[in-house]
């Protein structure tokens, strides 16, 4: 099979349940953002992360591609995708993550720059990335989002702050 199909030429896109929209739509941006999000998550995976950071975001990439095929849907056929969508179980993974890292950190006293060693520097920009996916999963204007997305991506970048000032302690570098 190819990898190139040409469908695409005429600068639209197929959503899984049938329908093309403009590659430009906002709800190709959500989702290309989401993907983004998936590798920038690999890219900080392959610096060398802790095995709690790694274990987390491992889940986590599983998570993104799920959230990113819900989106990849038209309106009204995500139940044709045969998978788990996320809820509020998946969400409370994502807090009880957060909370048992911040349980290692020092309280946070001041701003933090997205900086210090190359695994926390790798988290920040995923981080970063996770907010501007937020932002477009909220501009997507032809069907109302679930509520659970957005959540997740909230708390997800919050993860992604918390384990990104655990790099730091791990690796004996200040924030």
């Amino acid at each position: 099979m190819k990898i190139y199909t040409k469908t695409g030429d005429d600068g639209t896109t197929g959503l899984f349940g049938g329908g093309r929209v403009k590659k430009a739509s906002a709800r190709v941006e959500a989702y290309g953002t989401v993907d983004e999000l998936n590798a920038s998550l690999g890219v900080a995976r392959a610096t060398g992360l802790d095995e709690l950071s790694e274990l987390t975001l491992a889940h986590t990439q599983v998570d993104l591609f799920t959230l990113g095929a819900e989106l990849a849907c038209v309106p009204g056929k995500e139940a044709k995708l045969a998978m788990p969508l996320l809820e509020d179980q998946d969400i409370a993974r994502l807090e009880k993550a957060i909370d048992a890292t911040e349980a290692l950190l020092m309280p946070l006293q001041t701003f933090v720059l997205p900086a210090g060693s190359p695994q926390s520097a790798a988290l920040h920009l995923a981080r970063t990335v996770c907010r501007r996916a937020e932002r477009a999963v909220l501009g997507i204007d032809d069907a109302p989002t679930r509520p659970a997305l957005v959540i997740y991506l909230n708390r997800l970048s919050d993860l992604l702050f918390v384990l990104a000032r655990h790099a730091n302690v791990v690796a004996h570098v200040t924030d």
